[in-house]
């Protein structure tokens, strides 16, 4: 058993709730800009006196429409300014917030509602409202649901609410803002249920001083007031999202908020953020559409030896003699040709980003600190209100996700699970007393995945508990470590590592979409080529076997892959296969394939 804390950078209150920070900011940084918000396709700024005022006129519509200390209430949106004002309007009307995915199923709506007792519901769009009325004859609990883009002109959630609330005094709001207690739920989060139903994680105002107060004196030189900004595009539904919320509120830095990446080049160079919050996948596809540009563009190998020499280059930063001089010359030579060009795709002002969800690859951890962008790896889970540890922007360790957030208490019991100690844990999961009991025992939360911790504390995972597959010959494999890296190939999509019972390892692997046709166009392959088509081509299948190969090299052969099929389709939420933080649903997976899975094993 080992074990590793640090002490915590931030006294949390030890009352008050998470309304006391716009009401601060409001009062020391009245003119500084803590919002960002497109109009019209343009950032214009949201100062502080100004956020606090149009949380306020929220808060008090939905005191008016009945909403109590307390209470619960959805929140149904993807990632844009309204979520964070509603959040903090919910919260300021005393009751608690349930995130909902914007692209939950009517049967994941009813469930999330249902369980957690909500009385309200804020949506985005007709569509999302469609899909709680198919439902709402199951939920007696529910009485108001709030469209923010409504059709009609002073129909939207704001207006409606503004109107209802104006009659409210000033008074009431004050009283309401101050009911909740520092250990009072403010949100119920549910997991992604990638083994059965979704659990409700309560988080406490606490967890989210523990958690954001202790990640932004951590990281200060990130969070910097008036210099620094992030520019959120990770679902706020997420708790991960919701930590970057409360931690550029808590700064203040500015934030702003875009719904999803697919212009997500062209958002960061208009916000042009400070720092970048991301999953390994965003990360994976700016170098990948990188090097399949240059290659369109006849820079194959240039891009190539750039990308060998930043890599090099950063693995040489961690050694006591540093990058030698042949090795500066060349780094220095590749920042004029591709590593600004890089840069700038990111925004062009910043030179951290952190990532979660998954595990990042230490090849393109190098590459990134290699070209000046340092990606801080980190790792966390819902109960743990996002990050319980991460890399510092001082001492990073790549290949690892960093030391325990100050405040908290990282252990590996005997049988290498990762126990978790501190302030920033929920409580317990709503409305299920056993699965709270197995999940937190003897003081320490059991998070079910295997790591290990080094000499200086820094922890490394290595897979899932339940996820730990077991061949026919009696080896132990965890899947993560093979499926990362092969992942991290331009080709690959989704890859999913079977063998449980079975004499050897096998994979299944699907192919990403866009980078096939940049490949078959280079390999001569016909213009409507796809998956299904491609699936037994030789030159395709000696790439995916070349990506097989670079996850074989972190595992013992035993473990390694020895067999794989190319899938026709992909692993989709709308399927069940991928959870919103795309997280695979092996169970749901292996059912829906397993005649692909049958086929790997006969011959």
């Amino acid at each position: 058993m080992r074990e590793f804390g640090l002490p915590a950078l931030y006294e949390v209150p030890s009352d008050g709730n998470l309304t006391d920070l716009i009401r601060r900011n409001a009062a020391q940084y009245p003119d500084v800009a803590v919002m960002g918000r497109k109009v019209a396709g343009t950032w214009t700024d949201v100062t502080a006196t100004q956020f606090l005022a149009e949380v306020r006129t929220v808060a008090k519509g939905l005191i008016a429409a009945g909403v109590r200390p307390g209470d619960r209430v959805a929140l149904m949106s993807r990632t844009r300014y309204e979520w964070v004002q509603f959040d903090f309007a919910i919260w300021t009307a005393g009751a608690v917030t349930v995130p909902v995915y914007e692209t939950s199923s009517a049967e994941q709506v009813q469930w999330i509602l249902g369980d957690s007792g909500a009385v309200a519901a804020i949506v985005e769009s007709g569509e999302h409202v469609a899909t709680v009325e198919s439902v709402r004859g199951r939920l007696p609990g529910l009485r108001d649901v709030w469209q923010l883009d409504a059709e009609t002109p002073g129909e939207g959630a704001v207006a409606r609410l503004t109107a209802a609330g104006a009659e409210i005094p000033d008074a009431t709001v004050d009283e309401r803002a101050a009911s909740a207690k520092a250990d009072d739920p403010a949100t119920i989060v549910y997991t992604s249920g990638t083994t059965g139903r979704p659990k409700g994680c309560l988080l406490t105002h606490r967890a989210f001083f523990a958690e954001a107060g202790n990640a932004v004196e951590r990281l200060k030189p990130l969070f910097r007031t008036s210099e620094c900004s992030i520019l959120l595009f990770l679902p706020a539904a997420h708790v991960f999202g919701r930590l970057i919320e409360v931690a550029a509120v808590m700064a203040p830095v500015k934030l702003g908020c875009v719904p999803d990446i697919k212009n997500l080049t062209d958002e960061l160079a208009s916000f042009q953020p400070t720092l970048i919050l991301g999953v390994p996948r965003v990360f994976e596809k700016v170098y990948n559409g990188a090097r399949a540009k240059a290659q369109a563009d006849g820079k194959g190998r240039i891009f190539d030896r750039a990308a060998h020499t930043a890599i090099a280059y950063s693995r040489a930063l961690s050694t006591p003699r540093g990058p030698s001089l042949g090795l500066r010359i060349r780094h220095t030579v590749f920042d004029r040709l591709v590593y600004r060009k890089l840069r700038a795709v990111l925004g062009g002002r910043a030179e951290h980003a952190i990532s979660g969800g998954a595990a990042l690859g230490e090849r393109l951890g190098h590459f990134y600190r290699g070209i000046g962008f340092t990606v801080l790896e980190g790792y966390g889970l819902t109960e743990s209100c996002a990050a319980t540890s991460f890399n510092p922007w001082d001492r990073q360790k790549i290949g690892t996700v960093g030391q325990p957030m100050p405040g908290t208490v990282i252990r590996i019991a005997d049988d290498g699970e990762v126990l978790l100690h501190g302030d920033h844990l929920f409580t317990g999961y709503w409305n299920n007393p056993e699965a709270t009991a197995e999940a937190l025992a003897d003081g320490w939360f059991h998070t079910g995945d295997i790591g290990t911790l080094d000499e200086d504390g820094y922890l490394t995972i290595t897979g899932r508990k339940k996820e730990i597959l077991v061949t026919a010959g009696g080896k132990n494999v965890a899947p993560a470590v093979i499926e990362d890296r092969i992942r991290a190939h331009a080709l690959v999509a989704e890859c999913m590592v079977v063998g449980d019972g079975r004499p050897f390892v096998g994979a299944l692997i699907t192919l990403d979409e866009e980078f096939l046709g940049r490949w078959a166009k280079e390999h001569g392959k016909p213009a409507a080529s796809t998956a299904a088509t491609l699936r037994l081509d030789p030159e395709l299948l000696a790439e995916v076997q070349r990506a097989v190969d670079e996850g074989n090299a972190a595992v013992s052969k035993a473990e390694s892959v020895r067999k794989f099929r190319v899938l026709t389709s992909q692993f989709t939420e709308d399927a069940g296969h991928i959870t919103p933080s795309l997280k695979l649903k092996r169970n749901v997976v292996a059912k829906d394939f397993a005649d692909e899975i049958e086929a790997i094993y006969q011959g």
